[in-house]
Order: structure tokens, then C-alpha cells, then sequence
């Protein structure tokens, strides 16, 4: 446990648990503090806390500030440190425990020098000196900053004054006992500071102009002891002393008594212990600039501390050690390197003791002089550093509790490049570089520098392999070097090797290093339940993963699975792309399947997957039930997951909406992976609850790909009912989509033989339904009418609202075709007041632009359009992309018919353009036969044939009467657009 005064007041205690303190308790702990051992009486803490006119609670809060710096000293296992005596409270850090009795003992380990003209030392008193100065130089690298720093309590500015002035007396010493020792080079920058920051200390302004005067800038110490003059007149009116008068000629005259010591022993200097630079470090020019940028930005006397964080394998060692090679002309006290070991194999983590014996050593600190404690070595090593220019990179950190100690002071001028799995956020003030893996143009030039020739020759498999090395550097110099070395392989032989997942981490190994150990010396340094939550997503079949899914997959709360989401992000074992969203590299993916499959046993493993399947189908049957309400009764009900808390589920359709789009990829993997594994029921139940949301937001292709698994899983388990069901969905797709009629009619024809054979009257139902709207596409309205009269009576036995109004539609549709103008009103409305009962805002579109091509064909197209525009609207506000295409189109007919041609064009061209993106080809044809009559009536004869042939092509392939409707216009429209053409 460790306490800091001299700067912000902290508190590091050894535990993760350790409770924080508020600013008012650390005020009250400081000031125990700096009477450490020292009785003090409830009524003094007051006074120092609040001054003469505390709250009438003063004394309470005292009491309860009490109990708080007693629960944080219990928690970190101090429970006698402040101990209650009659007269008051009283605190004893051990020693080392305290920064600022650390101070004031060095100090008073110093013997007392003399005044400032004893500035010389024979060679006796040398190497004492050396070792006075020493000191105090680690007294004062113990200084953070400004002394009790974050404080505003009554007793605060006095006693940050009081110690302001230990610090500068200690200062001024130092520049004594240094000029003495000749190092005034070393002494003026610090000099310069400090006394910048206290312009009236005169003996401080003596100490910087006889360093000026003695690295023979005699006109700058002249001009120091000029500015001391004006600011002593005009702040205090005052001259300066005697002796300062003194120093002053002296340096005038270039008194022979003010000259450096004749012989001076040199601090040891650091020399150059950079690991080796690989020849052919390629890429990172955007990391390698941001840390040289920072350095420039930090060029003063301060220290610079970058963190490299990222994934095994990045390159975060290369880089570092690559800078430091880079920028070592910039830091020519040294170039240091200490391996921390948190991920060495067969190695313990370096503790920070023998951490800072290596830096000191590699210093030039003789073993002898090297402390024994870790406070005395750290004390040290911040004194050794202070005013030099030195580079250290400290590689393979575990954490941000091993490096505090081997953080330089203020007064350092170094670079500290700090390399480590995991994302240090704890350590304040440092610049967090997070690595990525390599861009592609980068992996590229890597390979091919190790490959030579051979990799110039295949580019394609080349990429390749890169991509099977998921451009992981390690795994692309492990994989370059294997080929360098197998002479008679090609690069497209390494891919084909690369391919086969199972043996894909152990072909990027060698006797030395592999991709899979690297990843196992990650997995060692997590925390159990961490390493169990890394082998679970492992298993899921997803690409990346939430908390929700995550809590799922393995049986955790959803607040402790985020937790241990962010902890594996922080070990950079998983990946985000975007917030919220956790993912593996692809080898780590590898790797953590391989050890769930070697440390999970089956039953875990499959009980794991059950719960995310089951999440996944219960959250997908509720966002689909916001979207499509009108469909509840078709779809598998889904009971909630048995979990400890069960996460959120889609609370309304625009949460349902995002869910689905977001989890889209995952559920398709999820639909998969039971239908290939072990053909559970799953897919059939995922299949059917996603079917509306599928086919109503154009993912046809989805939805082909599910309903295909669905079918083949329905036929291997022999439900038929499933099998049905399956049938009409596919079907759906192929009719709406892709006007593929006939096949469509192929699907429905043999559910409705399945149906009728096992007794689904449901499916019945949708058959014949859906019959009779590939009976209505080919103008067949007898046929139309028959089968929706038999699928209407069979809603209506059912209860069915939703399905009795598509069929209602349906009929209206027929009526209106036929002329029957009232019949076919009184139907739509019917089924308008069905979808609204039902929440089928879907529904309530098709009615609307059904309703207004009635009103189209009675001539009413003011009506017509009013009706479209209120069904475009619904169309974009619930992202129904088909049914925006169809009011498109609908609106553009309206205005061709009230003459508004170019309206209709900008509508048509817009229906065209959506229709295009989604892949529905029957509105594409619509669209362009629309814009084929239109561009006619503009006089734009050669663009409305270029559209009626697209419109051709179109309808000859969905196979509909339209077809002949516009070869009929080519043949009317073909000699004005040949004239045109010419």
C-alpha cells in the first residue's frame, strides 16, 4: 500500500476491491498524513478542514470521513494503520509507504553543505558528494506535480507552501552539491524551471546564473540576474543581497574562483540495449508517425509515455523496438529495453523490483549502489533519469500495477514505449496506440520481401494466404518464412494447406514460435471465468456477438456478461468493430473452438448452444411479432429462455427492426448450424418466424437459403406439416421477389397436396390463397376467385383475421378487374378494417395501393394518388421496400394520367432505381414499361423503346400477358425510333 502527497493525494492499494475515496475524506486523510504519528484531535480537523466557521455537521462528517478511510484501509488489509486514542486519531504508515517521509528521510540523510561559494570539492569529499547529490535528486524524483494537488480544504495553501519550500531548499542543495561535482550542463533546464515557477528565490536565480556562467553562457546569466532585479523591484521594491551582488560582478569580471571544478566524475550513462531491429520491417507509417508526432508535441522537459496495446501476434514488439532504433539519435543518455514477461513462455511476470535492477544496471548503476526495496529502487531510478534524454521500451507488460513503479519523475526528458496485451487504462497521463493487423497492400509487401520471386509470380494466392493469416503479422512471417524454406512449394500449394481448418494453427508454427502458442500464453493471463467465456463464444456459429447473446450462450446475467465481454476486449482476445459488438480475428476464433473442444466437455458445449439458439429464436419471434403482428398465430411460439435474468427483447418495432438487422448475419449462422449438425427442429421454427421479415425487407436471397435448410430438415425428421409450411414460404419468395410464377405455383400446389394429408388446414389455406394470386397475376380472375373464395371460408373456420383479409384483397382485386367497381370497394375495405383490427401496417399498404388503382380505373386518379401517397408513407416509415417500389410506380401511373408527364417520369425512375437495388423484378418491369409511355408522350421516341424492350425481357421471362401488351407498343413505337436513331 502506497500513499502520495507530493502531487495529487492517492491511495494505490493492492486489491482491485479496494474502495475509492470522496475528495473530502482524501482532504482528511492528507492532513493525518502529513502529521503522520502524530495524535489529532477531532476539534483540530475541524479547524483544518473548514477554518473558523465550519458547518454545523463539521463534526459528524469528520466522523463518518473516519469510518470511510477505515473501510479502505481494511479492505487493503491495514486495519491498525489509524488507530482512535482518547486525545484524537492518529496514523503510522510503514516505512516506504509515504511519499513524503520518504522525502524528509533522504534529505536528512544529506549533511548539511555550505554556503553557496563552496562550490568546489577535492577529491576525497568526491565520490561523498556524488552520493549526497544522489540523494537528493531521489528525495525529489518522489515529486508528482503541485503537493496535495486536487485539495481545496481550509488547511491546504499553508501547508502546500510549507512544502513548496522543503522542495525548492532540497533544489537548491542539489544545484550546490551538482556544481560542485562540475555537472552545471545537467542543472540548467531544471534550474530554469523551477525557478520560472518561483521567480523571487534568490538563492535559486545564484545557482542558474553560475551554471549559465560555467557552460559559458555568461550573457544569459547576466541577463537571468537583470530580470531577477527588475521583478524583485516591482514586485517587493526591494534590492537584491549581498551575496547575490557578488555572484553578479564576479561573473563580470570572470572571477577565476567562479570556474568549474578541475575534475568532475560523470553521471553513468545508459548505452544502447535495443533488442534487434528487423531489416524488413514494413507498414505501420501511421503508428511510427503518431509517436514521433507526440515526442515533437513533448519536446520540453517532460516525459513522454506511449502504451502499445493489440492482439498476440500484431507486432507490438517489432514496432517498439523499431522506433526506439528510429528516435535513438533524440535520447543519447540511452536506449534501455527490460522484457516484463507477462507472456513469455515458461516465465513468470517480471516483478518491478527486478525490472528496475535491469534498467539501472543497463544505466550504468553498479550493483552495489542498487537498493534492496522496490521503493528505494524506483526512488533511484526517477533520480537517475532526472534532466537525461533516455528511451525505454517496456516490453510484454501485464499490467498497469507492474509499470507505476518504473515510471520516470517530472524533471525526465524520456521516452517510455510501453508494449502489453492488454489495454493499460489505468495508467493516466500515457498515449494509448492500439494496434491493429496489417493493411493488405502492407501484408503484401511483408510476404513478398521474405518470399522473394515466388510471391511476385502468384499476386491472387498470395492474397490468399494473407487472408487465411487473417493479416496477422506473426502468422504472415511464420507462413512467408515456412515457404522461403520449402523450395519446391508454391504459394497457391501453402494456401491449399492453409484451407482445412483443423490443421490451419498448426501450420503457422515453427520449432521456435506459432501463431496457436502465442494465443495460449493470451488465454493463461485471464481470470477463470474470463477463460470460460472465451472457449463458450468460441462455439457460437455467429460472426460477432452482443451481451445478450453472450449472457445466453453461457448462462450468465446480462450485466456480468457484458463485463467479461469488455475484460476479453481489454486482452485483446476479442475485437469491435462497432460499440456494443464483440467479434474474434479469425485464427483466435480458431483457437478458442479448439480450446472449448479440449476443455469444455460435450454435454457444456451442447447445453451452450441450446441457450443461444433459444435466445436467438425467442427475441426473433418477439421483434417479429412488433413487426407483423397479423402473423402471431402462424408462427412458432417460442417460450422465454430459462435464464438467471433474461435479456431485454425488442420493446417496438423500430427496436425490433434494429435487432433483426443488426442479427441477421447471426441467426442465418444459427439457422445453419443445427440444421448441419444434428438436425433439431430449429431451423424449420427459425425459417417460419423470419419469413415475413425476410420477405417483406428484400432478403430473398436469406430467405431462400433458410427456407432451403428449413425444407431439407422438415423432409429428414418426415414433417409434413413443417414440410407445408416451408413449401408456401419458398413459394413467396419466388412470387413477390423474383416472378417466378410458375415455380411458385409448383410449391403451392404440392403444400396444399401436403396439407390436405396431414390435416393443416392453415396451410391449406395459404396454398389455396396463394394460388389464387398466380391464378390473378396470368389474368386467370375466374380461377383467382375460386381459390380465394375456398381460402377465405377456410380463415374464416380458422378465426383468422389476418389471412381472411389477403384473401379479401385478393377478391377485391378480382372484382375490380372484371368491372364489378362496388363489390371490389366493399371487399378492400373489408379487408383494410381486417389488417388495421390486426396491426398489419404491411397489410394496410397492399390495401391502399389496391384501393387506389380501383380508383385509377373508375377515372378518379386525384383519389387514386391520395390513397398511393398514404401508402408510400407507411412504406418508408416501416421500411418495406417492395411495397415503396409498388406506390411508386401506382403514384407515377396516377400522374400520367392527369397529363403530369415528367411527374410521372422522376416517380417511375425512382420506383425503378429501388426496384433495381432490392432485386424485385416484377416493378422493375412495371417501371420501365410506365416510363416506355411516358418518354412516347414526351416525344422522347428512341428512350421509350430502349424501356419497352427492358420491359420485354422482363415480362417474357416472368411469363404474364404484359408481355404481348408491350411488343405490341414496340411495334407501334419501331419506325419513329429507327428515324430517330438515324
Amino acid at each position: 500500500m502506497r500513499f502520495t502527497v507530493l502531487g495529487p493525494v492517492e491511495v494505490q492499494a493492492p486489491g482491485p476491491d479496494s474502495p475509492g475515496l470522496a475528495p473530502r475524506h482524501r482532504a482528511v486523510l492528507a492532513y493525518l498524513l502529513l502529521h503522520a504519528g502524530v495524535v489529532i484531535s477531532a476539534d483540530r480537523l475541524v479547524d483544518a478542514m473548514w477554518g473558523p466557521l465550519p458547518p454545523d455537521s463539521a463534526r459528524a462528517q469528520i466522523q463518518t470521513t473516519i469510518a470511510a478511510i477505515r473501510r479502505m484501509l481494511r479492505a487493503s488489509g491495514a486495519d491498525d494503520m489509524l488507530a482512535s486514542r482518547p486525545a484524537g486519531y492518529v496514523i503510522t504508515p510503514e516505512p516506504g509507504q509515504l511519499d513524503l517521509q520518504e522525502f524528509t528521510g533522504l534529505i536528512a540523510k544529506a549533511p548539511a553543505g555550505s554556503d553557496g561559494k563552496a562550490d568546489t570539492a577535492d577529491s576525497a569529499d568526491t565520490a561523498e558528494t556524488a552520493e549526497t547529490a544522489d540523494r537528493i535528486r531521489a528525495a525529489l524524483a518522489l515529486w508528482r506535480g503541485e503537493p496535495l494537488a486536487d485539495l481545496t480544504a481550509h488547511y491546504v495553501p499553508a501547508a502546500r507552501a510549507r512544502l513548496n519550500g522543503q522542495r525548492l531548499t532540497a533544489v537548491e542543495r542539489l544545484a550546490e552539491l551538482e556544481l560542485s561535482l562540475g555537472r552545471h550542463d545537467d542543472l540548467i533546464d531544471e534550474l530554469a524551471a523551477h525557478l520560472a515557477a518561483n521567480p523571487l528565490r534568490e538563492r535559486l536565480c545564484c545557482r542558474l546564473m553560475l551554471a549559465l556562467h560555467r557552460a559559458g553562457r555568461q550573457p544569459e546569466a547576466l541577463r537571468v540576474a537583470r530580470d531577477f532585479r527588475t521583478a524583485l523591484a516591482e514586485e517587493q521594491g526591494l534590492d537584491p543581497g549581498h551575496a547575490f551582488t557578488r555572484l553578479e560582478q564576479d561573473i563580470l569580471r570572470d572571477a577565476p574562483d567562479l570556474r568549474a571544478p578541475a575534475s568532475a566524475p560523470a553521471r553513468p550513462q545508459g548505452g544502447n540495449f535495443l533488442p534487434y531491429d528487423v531489416p524488413d520491417f514494413t507498414g505501420r507509417d501511421g503508428e511510427l508517425d503518431g509517436l514521433t508526432r507526440r515526442l515533437t508535441g513533448n519536446s520540453g522537459a517532460v516525459v513522454t509515455i506511449s502504451a502499445i496495446d493489440g492482439m498476440a501476434g500484431v507486432g507490438k514488439t517489432t514496432l517498439a523496438v523499431h522506433a526506439g532504433h528510429r528516435l535513438a539519435e533524440q535520447f543519447p543518455d540511452g536506449q534501455l529495453f527490460v522484457d516484463l514477461q507477462a507472456h513469455t513462455a515458461g516465465q513468470t511476470p517480471l516483478d518491478a523490483g527486478a525490472a528496475l535492477e535491469v534498467l539501472l544496471g543497463q544505466l550504468g548503476v553498479p550493483a552495489k549502489h542498487i537498493p534492496a526495496s522496490v521503493a528505494d529502487r524506483a526512488a533511484l531510478w526517477r533520480s537517475e533519469l532526472s534532466g537525461r534524454r533516455v528511451l525505454a521500451v517496456l516490453d510484454n507488460a501485464l499490467g498497469t500495477d507492474q509499470i507505476r513503479p518504473l515510471l520516470p519523475g517530472a524533471s525526465s526528458r524520456a521516452l517510455i514505449l510501453i508494449t502489453s496485451r492488454r489495454r493499460l487504462t489505468d495508467l493516466d497521463g500515457a498515449h494509448a496506440l492500439s494496434m491493429d493487423v496489417l493493411p493488405a497492400a502492407d501484408a503484401v509487401e511483408l510476404f513478398e520481401s521474405i518470399v522473394g520471386e515466388r510471391a511476385t509470380a502468384e499476386p491472387l494466392a498470395v492474397l490468399d494466404v494473407l487472408q487465411l493469416c487473417g493479416f496477422l503479422p506473426l502468422a504472415v512471417r511464420i507462413a512467408a518464412a515456412r515457404l522461403h524454406h520449402r523450395r519446391s512449394w508454391t504459394v497457391a500449394y501453402l494456401a491449399d494447406r492453409l484451407r482445412d481448418q483443423r490443421r490451419r494453427l498448426a501450420e503457422l508454427a515453427t520449432s521456435e514460435r506459432g501463431v496457436a502458442a502465442a494465443f495460449t500464453l493470451s488465454y493463461e493471463q485471464l481470470a477463470p471465468d474470463q477463460q470460460r467465456m472465451f472457449r463458450l463464444l468460441g462455439l457460437q456459429p455467429g460472426r460477432d456477438i452482443g451481451p445478450d447473446a453472450a449472457a445466453a450462450l453461457a448462462g450468465l446475467p446480462f450485466d456480468q456478461a457484458e463485463t467479461l465481454l469488455e475484460d476479453l476486449l481489454d486482452a485483446h482476445v476479442l475485437i469491435q468493430l462497432t460499440p456494443g459488438r464483440y467479434t474474434f480475428h479469425d485464427l483466435l476464433r480458431e483457437h478458442a473452438l479448439a480450446t472449448a473442444a479440449a476443455e469444455e466437455p460435450p454435454q457444456a458445449r451442447h447445453e451452450a448452444v441450446d441457450r443461444l439458439v433459444h435466445h436467438y429464436l425467442h427475441t426473433a419471434s418477439a421483434a417479429v411479432d412488433h413487426l407483423y403482428p397479423e402473423g402471431r398465430n402462424r408462427r412458432p411460439r417460442i417460450p422465454a429462455p430459462d435464464a438467471p435474468t433474461p435479456a431485454p427483447t425488442p420493446r417496438d418495432g423500430a427496436e425490433a427492426i434494429a435487432w433483426l438487422d443488426v442479427e441477421r448475419a447471426n441467426l442465418m449462422a444459427v439457422g445453419q448450424y443445427p440444421a448441419e449438425h444434428d438436425g433439431r427442429p430449429h431451423t424449420s421454427q427459425l425459417a417460419a418466424t423470419l419469413h415475413r421479415y425476410l420477405l417483406g425487407h428484400a432478403h430473398q436471397a436469406d430467405a431462400l437459403t433458410l427456407h432451403g435448410l428449413a425444407l431439407g430438415a422438415s423432409r429428414r425428421s418426415g414433417d409434413t406439416t413443417a414440410e407445408a409450411r416451408t413449401l408456401i414460404d419458398v413459394g413467396e419468395v419466388h412470387f413477390w421477389w423474383h416472378g417466378a410464377y410458375e415455380r411458385a405455383a409448383e410449391h403451392y400446389r404440392h403444400a396444399l397436396g401436403l396439407a390436405r394429408e396431414c390435416g393443416d388446414r392453415i396451410a391449406a389455406a395459404r396454398a389455396l390463397q396463394n394460388l389464387g394470386d398466380v391464378a390473378r397475376r396470368r389474368r386467370d380472375h375466374d380461377r383467382a376467385h375460386e381459390h380465394c373464395g375456398e381460402a377465405l371460408s377456410l380463415f374464416r373456420e380458422l378465426g383468422d383475421r389476418a389471412g381472411e383479409a389477403r384473401c379479401l384483397t385478393g377478391l377485391g382485386i378480382d372484382h375490380e378487374r372484371q368491372g364489378r367497381y362496388e363489390e371490389a370497394h366493399d371487399h378492400h375495405r373489408q379487408a383494410l378494417r381486417a389488417y388495421r383490427e390486426t396491426g398489419s401496417r404491411i397489410g394496410e399498404t397492399i390495401v391502399l395501393n389496391n384501393i387506389g388503382l380501383l380508383y385509377q380505373r373508375q377515372g378518379r386518379h386525384d383519389e387514386a394518388r391520395r390513397h398511393h401517397d398514404e401508402a408510400l408513407e407507411l412504406s418508408r416509415r416501416f421500411d418495406f421496400p417492395g411495397d415503396e417500389a409498388e406506390s411508386l410506380n401506382a403514384l407515377a401511373e396516377a400522374a400520367r394520367s392527369l397529363g403530369d408527364l415528367e411527374r410521372a417520369a422522376g416517380e417511375h425512375d425512382s420506383a425503378l432505381a429501388l426496384a433495381r437495388e432490392f432485386g424485385y423484378l416484377p416493378e422493375q418491369a412495371r417501371a420501365h414499361r410506365g416510363l416506355a409511355h411516358v418518354h412516347r408522350g414526351l416525344g422522347r421516341t428512341g428512350l421509350a423503346h430502349d424501356h419497352a424492350r427492358q420491359a420485354l425481357d422482363l415480362y417474357t421471362a416472368l411469363a404474364v400477358p404484359e408481355a404481348d401488351e408491350i411488343r405490341a407498343f414496340l411495334t407501334e413505337t419501331a419506325p419513329v425510333a429507327a428515324v430517330e436513331g438515324s
